[in-house]
């Protein structure tokens, strides 16, 4: 089982990982739990391209190579299919990239498409009884509760800056843009309340402590099931002496809930990614977000915030209806206003199979198919001009991710965060404070900065020292990740 390799790009955070002496941000979560469906007999090795080499060794090693990709990972994932087809091998594939574009992939052996609960048997089936097909596709939704636990032993856990779980998939709600309801539908689908603790369990058997993701699509999407789930996992947690602090992604309308909040405070959550996109009401309307809309954003993120959850933001530029004299500055006045440090500004794009891109190609307008990142050329010609997009977008990082924008979000923040989560102190937490202390406190620019930021924390809000370290760390990240997309062609 390979992993491909990763390109640099703000989510990475390939910068920063030495801080905590980590070679990679995630493990490779798909490719872990389709390990567990193989058969018992099989030997299994996973190489995450993302933290070691794959050897010619390894690769003959093998009978076949598998492989799971997200899109952004296209380059290295045909480069490791082209290694193991020079060496004879058998290349099997799955994932996002190979679901959304199976037409491209003509070189490879066998296509395992969609989810693998449902297409995974039957290729397994007609392997055994030697007649492979070339596709499995099939778009039946399977029900996640016998999905298996990771197989964690294939991987070295302290490789990692975090672990991920994943509790539901699916999305209730139906943006133009996103193409989770096309991969994964509308009805969000839930492992049982007692599967999930079983799975926090095998991880918590590992001796692993600390961070975890977890990756639902939404994970208020289903707002009866996941609030049984937590009433479970809160008594665990105590239980174990909260060994996980937990993250996850959600829509805005959490802040609409304050049982679910007050739930996932108890839980031990301390972040949550929202999918803002823009403070432009026209264009929410024009994305379908309809959640977004007849609200304050700034006051929903506001009450997250004091239930002790820092709000990440996702944010688009390039809408239909954005305005090319106003709205570049609109985002970073609310980004500023909300306080949310970690900002996610990508560019509209097109991605295959979502109601924008059948949109586009109806209109004339998309210029490729293919796309990589949002931080990329976007591709179908933008009402506002695909040049001035790409002006106002590359300035709108820059003062984004100035040091002066980004401390006064960190301040704006502290007003606001009442963080409550329990953690234990690591190695990797020291390591990480310490590097921070000497790379940002010592020798940066930045040092009046971040010791005015942290003594204020300090006296003021002392739970939140730890959230602002790794803040301040994020911004070498992200400035090197803005300045490498402005020095783009």
């Amino acid at each position: 089982m390979v992993y491909p390799k990763y390109p640099d790009s703000f989510w990475s955070f390939s910068h920063i990982l030495w801080f905590k002496g980590k070679k990679a941000s995630f493990p490779p979560l798909g490719l872990l739990t389709v390990a567990s469906m193989l058969p018992r007999d099989w030997e299994i090795k996973l190489v995450d391209l993302n933290v070691e080499v794959l050897t010619n060794a390894t690769i003959l090693w093998a009978d076949m190579v598998f492989i799971s990709a997200m899109i952004v990972q296209e380059n290295s994932a045909m480069e490791v299919v082209a290694r193991a087809k020079a060496l004879g091998k058998i290349v099997v594939v799955g994932g996002p990239l190979f679901t959304s574009h199976p037409e491209k992939f003509e070189i490879i052996d066998h296509l395992v498409l969609n989810e693998a609960e449902v297409t995974l048997p039957s290729f397994l089936t007609d392997l055994e009884n030697s007649n492979p097909q070339h596709i499995y596709s099939d778009w039946t939704k399977p029900a996640i509760t016998q999905t298996p636990i990771p197989m964690w032993s294939l991987i070295n856990l302290s490789h990692y800056a975090s672990m991920l779980l994943q509790y539901s998939r699916g999305c209730p709600f139906d943006c133009e843009f996103c193409d989770i309801t096309t991969l994964f539908g509308r009805v969000p689908r839930v492992k049982t309340p007692e599967q999930m603790i079983g799975e926090f369990q095998s991880l918590f058997n590992t001796g692993y402590r600390g961070g975890l993701f977890l990756v639902d699509d939404n994970f208020y999407g289903n707002k009866l099931h996941v609030k049984k789930m937590l009433q479970l996992l809160i008594p665990w947690q105590k239980e174990h002496n909260y060994p996980f602090q937990l993250l996850t992604e959600v829509s805005i309308n959490l802040a609409d809930d304050d049982e679910m909040l007050n739930l996932m405070r108890e839980a031990n959550f301390y972040n949550v990614f929202v999918g803002i996109e823009s403070p432009n009401v026209a264009t929410l309307v024009s994305f379908g977000k309809v959640q977004n809309l007849g609200r304050s954003l700034v006051d929903s993120i506001r009450k997250i915030q004091n239930h002790g959850l820092q709000v990440m933001g996702g944010f688009i530029v390039g809408g239909d209806d954005d305005n090319p004299h106003t709205i570049f500055a609109q985002q970073l006045n609310f980004i500023q206003e909300a306080g949310i440090p970690v900002a996610m500004v990508g560019k509209l794009i097109a991605l295959r199979m979502t109601h924008l891109w059948h949109r586009m190609k109806k209109e004339g307008r998309l210029l490729r198919e293919d796309v990589s990142t949002n931080t990329d050329p976007t591709n179908f010609s933008t009402v506002m001009g695909n040049d001035v997009l790409e002006r106002g977008y590359r300035e709108l990082l820059t003062t984004l991710f100035s040091s002066k924008n980004y401390y006064e979000r960190l301040h704006t923040l502290l007003e606001h965060y009442r963080p409550s989560f329990k953690s234990k102190t690591t190695v990797a937490d020291i390591f990480a404070f310490l590097h921070s202390i000497w790379r940002i406190g010592i020798f940066s620019r930045d040092n009046f900065r971040y010791w005015h930021l942290l003594i204020k924390a300090w006296f003021k809000n002392r739970r939140a020292v730890s959230v602002l370290v790794t803040d301040a760390i994020y911004l070498l990240h992200f400035r090197k990740e803005a300045r490498a997309v402005c020095r783009a062609k």
